[in-house]
């Protein structure tokens, strides 16, 4: 079991874990040790997760979202597959976390006269040296 925070904790039949052969360095092991590790987290069927947690996360995870609603991560950082597997879970916790987290609402907010007015006082300054970079007429 994986404990997220005080109410959110995940079981184990929720994470499954694969190793794969990593891309890189590895010395004579390149070949032979799979050290990658490639979890994923079946987040849409998951009972522990509340809706607008899962909507959140489903934003934040982008690419790594599937069709069938699970969020995959590849670990290959070390040559170490003990210690990718723990980057993958310490990369989920913290994805879960930033879900957990309600965003705050923005308020609408006008611009002042003030900036208004310099905009607008800008904009017409660059206009008269753009119009002053043209052709200069020779009869004149």
């Amino acid at each position: 079991m994986l404990r997220i925070n005080d109410r959110i904790s995940i079981e184990d039949w929720e994470i499954t874990e694969q190793f794969v052969r990593a891309s890189g360095p590895g010395g004579q092991n390149v070949n032979k040790v799979s050290s990658a590790v490639e979890l994923r987290f079946e987040a849409e069927r998951s009972p522990n997760l509340p809706q607008p947690v899962k909507t959140r996360l489903r934003t934040l995870a982008g690419r790594r979202w599937t069709k069938e609603g699970a969020l995959v991560l590849q670990v290959d950082e070390t040559r170490s597959q003990v210690r990718n597997r723990e980057i993958a879970r310490e990369r989920l916790i913290d994805l879960i976390v930033k879900a957990c987290e309600r965003p705050k609402r923005r308020v609408a907010t006008r611009p002042t006269l003030g900036s208004k007015r310099r905009r607008l006082e800008s904009k017409k300054q660059r206009g008269e040296v753009k119009s002053l970079r043209g052709k200069i007429d020779p009869s004149s």
